[in-house]
């Protein structure tokens, strides 16, 4: 059977119970339906969402049917949506729980089954555990009704008498966008009314054959970018995905089309959501051409900006496989910080004052206010008003990472991911190096922390190997048949004018440990 973990469910679309199917999908929704009544949840509010993939539609159809027949109230989401909506309902309405069929930037045989619970945060041990044994206590045959007849009350929505679900879940989708619309005012606070021209940034846009490419040009130009050009092969959503081979922005070449868009119309920042929009990735013009910004560099940028207005002693977080810079800004900014392992679902719980999270694989999270959990959308916005408010000042992106390299010394990242033929193979990798931990990494003696020997919440399949100048966390994917290797450098810059030769000697370090991690 496909197993049901933090991630919900996700899977190859096929028949039986070891793929994404309408009969996996209604089991699990029973079990969910049965783990909520045993909380004394039952009859409460459930969001139910989709993305555009293969069997989406019929997926959703049947989540929202078995939790109609359990006696709770639905509202089903009118049309394919990104994930960070579903959260975002389910905050806003205090739902009792909320399911979003997507495969997120799975390949196009995937798909997935989401789950939030009340606050509009993805699940946690032990709720995954105790859901998947729920679901396995399924045996009966599953009764399956029309949602409409327990749709929720238009008063929870502040609507009149008389509106349908489709108009409800609208008026969900606009409240949404109103609200991702005024984060150049939330965020940026005084500096949302600063007379910057955000009509004279110009944003090119791919949506990578997903959901968010409509939703993302009315949050832009509601908020005041109207100047956006979208990769027209790529914009509406096609669940085969035709023009890359993994609809994942990380993924290289997936980003390629943009950036020749960005450089054909002489962007001022390119924008690339993953098919269900909670991923977003930013592309800059160097002096070497257009290259999408990492995971971490976005990070950082976007952590800076939110806290530029936070409030005092406000908090940041990321996770064990990011960089290190942003504990060294938080600091520097009178600010928290914090450390999480990866997911959403501990970043959004990385304690109170929470006012920004980001993970190295281009997920951000700059309201958590209203979403807890990433937001591509709402990111691209923000990332959109950073660009506005350099440009104002005769900046770019680059100026800004450059000044930080000044400040906190170069932190040179990557990534390596080695596919392999299934996750035992991945998980076996990581069993031998900890049995035999390596003591040197491209000649620099290291130490290594197991983090599966640690307690609570920080233990995690993981080894963190680290010297006076390196970082190297190495762990199986948690979705897919990878072992990843994520790989940090640092090298101080005694002064400006020293900041190349620093990158230079990163890079090369990097591309040391790179070799390394290629041969585990």
């Amino acid at each position: 059977m496909l197993r049901f973990g933090t991630a919900g469910l996700r899977g190859p679309l096929q028949d039986g119970p070891d793929g994404m199917n309408v009969d996996t999908v209604s089991r699990a929704t029973a079990g969910l339906a049965a783990w909520l009544r045993d909380r004394c949840l039952g009859g409460g509010l459930v969001i139910v969402g989709r993305d555009a993939r293969h069997g989406s539609a019929e997926f959703a159809d049947a989540t929202a049917e078995v939790l109609a027949a359990a006696g709770f109230s639905v509202l089903p989401l009118p049309r394919p949506l990104p994930t960070p909506l579903v959260a975002f309902a389910v905050r806003e309405l205090n739902a009792v729980a909320g399911v979003q069929i997507t495969a997120s930037h799975n390949p196009a045989t995937d798909n997935g089954y989401k789950v939030y619970l009340d606050g509009g945060s993805q699940l946690i041990p032990p709720a995954d555990a105790e859901i998947e044994r729920a679901i396995d206590a399924v045996t009966t045959p599953i009764p399956r009704t029309d949602p409409a007849s327990t749709a929720p009350d238009p008063s929870v929505l502040s609507l009149p008498e008389g509106k349908t679900v489709d108009e409800m879940g609208e008026e969900i989708v606009r409240r949404y966008l109103a609200r991702v619309a005024a984060l150049p005012h939330l965020i940026g606070g005084e500096n949302g009314d600063d007379g910057v021209r955000r009509s004279d940034i110009r944003i090119a846009l791919t949506a990578m054959h997903g959901v968010g490419g409509e939703p993302a040009t009315a949050a832009l130009r509601a908020a005041g970018f109207t100047d956006v050009l979208v990769v027209t092969e790529q914009f509406a959503p096609d669940p085969d995905f035709p023009t890359v081979a993994f609809p994942n922005p990380e993924e290289p070449g997936a980003s390629d089309l943009l950036l020749a868009l960005a450089e054909k119309v002489g962007a001022d920042v390119a924008i690339a959501l993953d098919p269900d929009a909670d991923r977003c990735a930013v592309g800059v013009a160097g002096p070497d051409g257009w290259r999408m910004l990492r995971g971490d560099e976005t990070g950082v940028l976007l952590g800076d900006f939110v806290l530029r207005t936070a409030p005092a002693d406000s908090l940041v977080a990321t996770t064990i496989v990011s960089s290190r810079l942003l504990s060294k800004l938080a600091a520097a900014r009178g600010a928290r910080y914090a450390e999480t392992l990866t997911g959403f679902k501990w970043l959004a719980r990385a304690g109170e004052g929470l006012v920004y999270a980001y993970e190295e694989a281009i997920g951000h999270c700059v309201d958590p206010a209203a979403v807890r959990d990433k937001d591509g959308i709402s990111a691209a916005v923000a990332a959109a008003d950073l660009v506005a408010q350099l440009k104002a000042d005769g900046r770019t992106l680059l100026d800004v990472l450059d000044e930080y390299a000044v400040e906190f010394g170069v932190h040179a990242g990557a990534q390596v991911s080695l596919r392999l033929a299934d996750a035992d193979e991945a998980a076996a990798v990581v069993a031998r190096l900890r049995e035999t931990p390596p003591t040197e990494i491209a000649g620099e003696k290291v130490t290594c922390t197991d983090m599966a020997q640690l307690r609570g919440r920080m233990r995690t399949d993981a080894l963190v190997f680290e010297g006076d100048s390196l970082r190297l966390v190495v762990r199986p994917s948690g979705t897919e048949p990878k072992l990843k290797c994520y790989i940090e450098v640092f090298e101080p810059v005694p002064s400006g004018s020293e900041l190349g030769v620093a990158r230079a000697t990163a890079g090369q370090r990097l591309s040391d440990i790179r070799e390394f991690c290629e041969k585990l």
